[in-house]
Order: C-alpha cells, then structure tokens, then sequence
C-alpha cells in the first residue's frame, strides 16, 4: 500500500516542489536565525544565490555541534510559544541537542511515520506493540502517532522487562514489533526458552543500523514469513520518518518532499554523484520550528534514484554501512562494526550478539572480539573451539585485511541491550 500521492511524482515534479519549498524555508532561516545568517554571511552565499537545486551545494553545513553551541533554542524558526512538543539528546558528551516541534510539525511527522509504517506492511489491522523507550528519544512516539493514523491498535509496551513484553504479545495478539533489531533479538531470544510462538507478523525496527544477516537472524526467530524491514530518521532532521524499506527490500525510500539528500566526501565535503557511497547530508525543507539546512548525519551510504519495483519513485538510500564517526583505524585500516557484523553472522555455529574491544599495547592497536556461541556443547570440545576459532580470524582476515584476536564465550554470556546496541569499546581514547 501506497500512503500518498507523493510518493510517486515524477522526478521533475519533485525537484520543482523541493525548490520552491527550499527556498521558503531558507529565508525564513536567514530572517529568523543569527547563527545561521552569520554562517551563510562568512561562506559569502545569499538567498538569492539559490538558483537551482543544485545550488544547494554552496550553502554551508549545519552540525551537530551548531546545535549544542546555540543550546538551547538558537536554531529554532518558530517562538517557543508555538512548540507543542521538545525533545532532546542524553547530552552524555555534553550539551543535549534539542529539537521541538509545531502542531503543523507533528502533523507532518505523523504523515511521514504512516508512510514509512505502509511501506513496512503495517495496517489498519495490526496490533502494533512498540518496544521503543518512551521518554526524550523520539522513536517510541514518532512510531507511535504514526501508526495510530493508518488505525492500528498500539500498545505502549515501552523497552525493559522482556518476560511481561512477551505476555503482552500473546495476551493482547501483537501481530506488529516496534523496536531495535538487537533488542527485538532478544526478545525472540528469551521467547523461544520460554516455549512461546509469538504471533509477530511485521518488524519495524530502527535506532540502530540492521545488516542483511541480522535479518536473517530475525527470519530464524520469528519465521520466514514475518515482514522485516528497517527504518531511519534522527531528533536533528524529525525523529523516525525520514526514510524507510519497502518490502521489495531494496533500499530506504526517503521522504522527499520534506528531506532533500545528498551525498559528500566526509573529508572534503565534496558532493558526489547519485551511486557513489559517502556521508548523508540532508536538509529539512517543511519543519516550522527547527528547519535544518545541509544537516551532516554522519552516516555512510549512497542513493539510488531509479523507480523501485513497489511503484514508489522516490529515491531510496543503500542501508547504511555505518558512521563516519563509528569508523575505527586499526593500524592503518579502515574497519565499520557493520564490516565484522555481517562476518560473524554468516557463520551457523555463533550468535547475533558480539562485542569489540580496541586497546592498544606497546604502541600497537590491537582488536579483540567476544562471539556467543550459538550451541553451549561446543566448549566441551576443544579441537572444535580452535577450529571455529580460526574459521572467524580468517574469515574477518578476507574483509578486513587485518588480525583481531577472538574470544569465544558460552551463549547469552554478554551483555543485552534494550535500546541502542553499544557493541565498541575503544580504550585508545
């Protein structure tokens, strides 16, 4: 099911609408922001400069770190009077970056949800339980307003308490999961030693990053036939809604009459053609109270803008391969989390849950891995521990070009995330 007209414009008709409301909303940001007239003014651009989408390519980048820097309401277009909802970050690096929201804001955020829930499979008939944290992290509630408007029933399960997650799903007949792929795991997980067959039909899952062999591992605790795709947004651009998977599975389709993206060279921000992979930049171009203009996600991926088979002619982004802030140097190598991620779930005889350890000793780095074993027999054999235990070191040997030491542990020894999965510690820093 197709939610909105827009969804299927013709390539012109979405450049022409994303300019005109480009350019409204870049004055009203000049006129109403200091900080943001004081950038445009140093990189020497004006309003009228903006001939062309592609145009947009001169206007200076807006950060994360311009947000925190004008905490905690510089940024914003509309006074606060006008807010109806304001969100923000943990802030654990710092000031917490807030983002607030109009009622045309919300409007609008909930339109986006319900486009990204239909694209997922979700309906009117689904029993939606969403295992988002509820609180300042905008995910359970973005999901939630949206899934309301298409008619699903939602229950507010919020994260934690795994066992009563499960009793509301049998209980209540949740058909629909809300929730991080990691924890969404987990809770298949803990359901089947329990001896339940959940009913969960589709998985919306976002907050983190999901690889192609993460989604098999969903298909292996919740059947084959389950809906699994993800989906993508962030506080800064509006929370979940800024794209998501059709069921064709190829690509995030982004919202475009209300996010403009481009791709960059992280180290040059250089603009690269549509295929290339770099750095997500997107700007808002419909918010009325924080409108960002050439936001720098720092997320890796690339754009695809041929019409996909599901009817939808919006150009999708490639699931990402991780954040350019994510990025560990081992020795002078290159190496995304996603990179081992999709290594070690390829291998039957190991689990979805890994941890990665970076230190460094006599002044070289050195990378250790603890992998769950899938069956706890395995460490009765030693000859079988040292033979898995070299199959994972090559194997990561062919994709990363580097050696990590692998530690081999019982399963469900580390440690369970109910949010967002914090896989890396990096004791170098």
């Amino acid at each position: 099911m197709i939610w909105a007209k827009e969804e299927t414009l013709t390539r012109q008709e979405m450049s022409d609408l994303q300019f005109n409301r480009l350019k409204e909303t870049l004055n009203r940001i000049y006129e109403k922001v200091p900080a943001y007239r004081e950038k445009m003014n140093q990189a020497g651009v004006a309003c009228e400069d903006i001939k062309d989408l592609d145009d947009l390519a001169k206007l200076p980048f807006t950060m994360k770190q311009d947000l925190r820097d004008n905490y905690p309401f510089g940024l914003f277009t509309a006074p606060k009077k006008d807010l109806v909802r304001i969100h923000a970050s943990s802030g654990t690096t710092g000031k917490p970056t807030v983002v607030g929201y109009t009622k045309n804001d919300m409007d609008l955020w909930t339109e986006c949800v319900s486009r990204i829930a239909c694209m997922g499979g979700a309906s009117s008939d689904d029993v939606a339980q969403i295992s988002f944290g509820y609180g300042m992290f905008t995910g359970a509630l973005g999901l939630h307003y949206g899934l309301e408007n298409i008619g699903a029933s939602v229950v507010p399960a919020s994260s934690g308490n795994t066992q009563k997650q499960i009793m509301y799903m049998e209980d209540f007949e949740a058909t629909l999961l809300v929730a991080t792929p990691s924890y969404a795991l987990h809770i298949g997980e803990i359901a089947k030693e329990m001896g339940k067959k959940l009913n969960i039909k589709i998985g919306l899952f976002g907050g983190e990053g999901m690889t192609e062999p993460m989604r098999e591992e969903m298909y292996k605790l919740f059947g084959r036939e389950m809906k699994v795709t993800q989906n993508y947004g962030m506080s800064e651009l509006i929370g979940p809604g800024v794209s998501g998977e059709c069921l064709e599975l190829c690509g995030m389709h982004i919202n475009e009459d209300h996010f403009i993206p481009e791709i960059i060279n992280p180290d040059t921000g250089e603009v690269l053609a549509a295929g290339e992979k770099g750095e997500l930049v997107v700007t808002c171009i419909t918010k009325e109270a924080l409108p960002l203009i050439r936001y720098r996600t720092g997320d890796i991926t690339r754009l695809f803008y041929e019409p996909c088979k599901c009817g939808r002619t919006t150009v999708r982004m490639e699931n990402l391969s991780g954040r350019s802030d994510d990025m560990l140097i081992i020795r002078g190598v290159n190496v995304f989390p996603s990179q081992i991620e999709e290594v070690l779930l390829k291998i039957p005889q190991i689990g979805a849950h890994y941890e990665i350890l970076v230190d460094r000793k006599n002044h070289m780095d050195t990378m250790e891995i603890s992998v769950e074993l899938a069956d706890e027999s395995l460490l009765d054999s030693y000859a079988k521990l040292g033979e898995l235990e070299k199959k994972i070191k090559f194997d990561l040997r062919t994709v990363l070009g580097l050696d990590a030491m692998i530690k081999l542990v019982g399963p469900r020894s580390l440690k369970r995330f109910e949010g967002k999965a914090r896989r890396v510690t990096d004791l170098r820093k």
